[in-house]
């Protein structure tokens, strides 16, 4: 059978290149084209776009790449029209994947969401268009599964969430070995993770840096993006106790002692290896203005979502400056305030489902591409 898949992040290019693991194995003869990513390519058929091409952050940023984004659906239509799949696998990127969605189905192509669009965090309303356009929704967070069954009356599958299949799919790991093929000293390691788009990384990485001289005694690694160039990342790198490695984020997660880390997927990550984090969150002032007026959700990382209360530190706009940064980093250094957190942690794997999620989504995409 045919698949067409869209991931337009570096989080969706994990879980789909996993996913695509999977749906070999259930369909060797699997034909698939897709929009994604390195890891994507790697497992096997047809990169037709990779997400660097895609990623535009922001309310305002995407306005002004407005015309970037309508010719890439009036591509990405075409493209699925010669291609003509079995069935189209979106995952998350709901602006660009939910737009695909109602135009696929008019065309009554057979349409599965994996990784539910955050319509629980804004633009709930998106949940008649989901209704509308979606045959099949696989979630991955526990809450998920009751607010669209119970609250929106619409079924969906929850196959747990991806993630620990990534992690505990990792190679063996010597850290002796991590840190003398990466030039790092001996010093206990301050991971930051400032994302993987240069306009969350140009609001981010400076002032999570600007701690390094509080923390002589340890170093400062930056977990460089994929998708962007080591030259873009020198204009940060300002001082002896920073250094840099480029897409060996979870090498760097296991050598960690605590991470400063931007909003996003990368929060969730940190707690599953385990590494104590100060959540981070800058945005430029008018994306933040609107973002403010329409999310509604107590928190901004899916640690404290899933745990449905503060777990980790949140320093969000104004708040995340160096002040705070060097007392909440402070923080995660003391024994006791570690183990609390980590005793969290261990709670929260718990509640994720345990492993085998892209397994699950394979077999429930298959079946019901060959029942229907």
């Amino acid at each position: 059978m045919k698949y067409y898949i869209i991931a337009g992040e570096a989080s969706g290019d994990l879980h789909g290149s996993n996913l695509m693991k999977e749906l070999y194995k259930e369909d060797p003869d699997a034909e698939i084209r897709f929009w994604g990513g390195d890891l994507m390519q790697k497992t096997g058929g047809t990169l037709v776009k990779h997400y660097r091409e895609l990623a535009f952050m922001g309310f305002v940023e995407v306005i002004f790449n407005l015309k970037t984004i309508l010719n890439n659906i009036t591509f990405c239509k075409k493209d699925i029209t010669a291609f003509n799949p079995d069935v189209l696998i979106f995952i998350d990127y709901p602006g660009f994947n939910m737009r695909i969605a109602k135009w696929a189905k008019e065309l009554h192509y057979k349409t599965h969401y994996y990784i539910s669009p955050q319509i629980w965090a804004w633009k709930e309303n998106r949940i008649t268009a989901i209704k509308q356009d979606i045959d099949k929704m696989f979630v991955i967070l526990p809450f998920e599964k009751s607010f669209y069954e119970d609250k929106h009356h619409y079924p969906v599958d929850f196959v747990g969430h991806p993630l620990i299949d990534a992690i505990q799919n990792q190679p063996a790991f010597d850290e002796a070995i991590f840190r003398k093929e990466n030039q790092l000293s001996d010093k206990p390691i301050i991971a930051v993770l400032p994302g993987s788009r240069k306009q969350e990384i140009t609001k981010m990485l400076s002032v999570m840096l600007s701690v390094v001289d509080d923390f002589k005694e340890y170093q400062f690694v930056i977990a460089g993006a994929p998708s962007q160039d080591f030259e873009f990342y020198q204009q940060f790198i300002t001082n002896k106790n920073i250094q840099f490695i480029s897409n060996k984020t979870y090498d760097l997660l296991r050598s960690a002692k605590a991470a400063l880390v931007t909003s996003g997927t990368a929060t969730l990550e940190t707690a599953l290896f385990k590494v104590p984090e100060v959540v981070c969150y800058k945005g430029s002032w008018a994306s933040y203005q609107i973002a403010k007026r329409i999310i509604t959700l107590k928190y901004i990382s899916l640690v404290n979502l899933i745990m449905d209360q503060e777990v980790v530190t949140e320093l969000i706009q104004d708040d995340c400056n160096t002040k705070r940064i060097k007392e909440e980093l402070q923080k995660l250094l003391e024994p006791t305030y570690r183990e609390t957190l980590l005793q969290n942690y261990d709670i929260l794997e718990q509640k994720l489902g345990g492993s085998g999620a892209s397994k699950k989504t394979a077999k429930l995409i298959v079946a019901d591409l060959k029942t229907n």
